[in-house]
């Protein structure tokens, strides 16, 4: 995973070049946050990871909390977490996570981009089964001792463990994502970010520059919408 890693941090970097945005994506991860689980952090889990990423991103301190206070009040958002699936061109599958109030709007923009690329839309499940679901955490790797930390990473249910640069990425099985937030909590380590990620286990390798640029194009589209969380593909990186 280690290239499809440098791949994302790449695509990420990039993307939160664009700060707005980035915010704007970050405030609505807070408002589902706060909408599942409550506004207080401590107890909840999902929250608390939220906000981690957004310190992560830099997002001010007092943007953090007025996400969680218009989370609370009357006139919050009713977000719904809705996911498409569908193929781009040169059969590459994605996946878009997406965080709306306005799954009309949303369907029509994601169909809007696939047929524009010609690609096209799909059903629920149409691509989902190309894809596992893990786990990943980020941590600073700066006076971790691995070796020390290896059974009780495994314990928690720790799948693969990479170390890239200055970096230690923890990969879990979807269902193990809460015992190791919990087994990292209790070992007393930060974590930079955590996410849910998805990737292909049948990747496609695209050897013409043009038909990389076509893909990388598709994927601009899909995460400089306000509404998209994440997009996941099965082009090999």
């Amino acid at each position: 995973m280690g290239r499809a890693f440098e791949y994302r941090k790449e695509r990420k970097m990039k993307r939160w070049s664009q700060m707005a945005k980035v915010f704007t994506k970050i405030g609505r991860e807070i408002a589902l946050a706060v909408k599942e689980g409550g506004p207080d952090p401590e107890n909840n889990p999902k929250l608390r990871l939220a906000v981690q990423n957004a310190k992560v991103a830099n997002m001010p301190k007092k943007n953090v909390e007025a996400a969680i206070q218009r989370a609370t009040s009357k006139d919050a958002e009713d977000l719904q977490e809705v996911v498409y699936e569908g193929y781009g061109p040169h059969g590459i599958a994605f996946i878009i996570e997406t965080l709306t109030d306005n799954p009309t709007r949303t369907v029509a923009n994601m169909r809007f981009y696939f047929s524009r690329s010609n690609g096209s839309l799909g059903t629920s499940g149409s691509v989902s089964f190309m894809f596992d679901r893990q786990g990943e955490f980020i941590l600073d790797a700066e006076g971790l001792d691995m070796e020390e930390l290896e059974l009780e990473l495994i314990d928690g249910g720790a799948e693969e463990i990479e170390i890239n640069e200055d970096q230690v990425c923890i990969y879990t099985a979807f269902e193990d994502f809460g015992n190791m937030q919990a087994k990292l909590e209790e070992l007393g380590l930060e974590v930079k970010e955590a996410s849910l990620q998805r990737f292909a286990n049948a990747s496609k390798k695209l050897e013409d520059p043009d038909q990389i640029a076509e893909i990388e194009n598709l994927i601009d589209k899909f995460e400089d919408d306000d509404d998209v969380q994440k997009v996941f593909h099965s082009m090999e990186i």
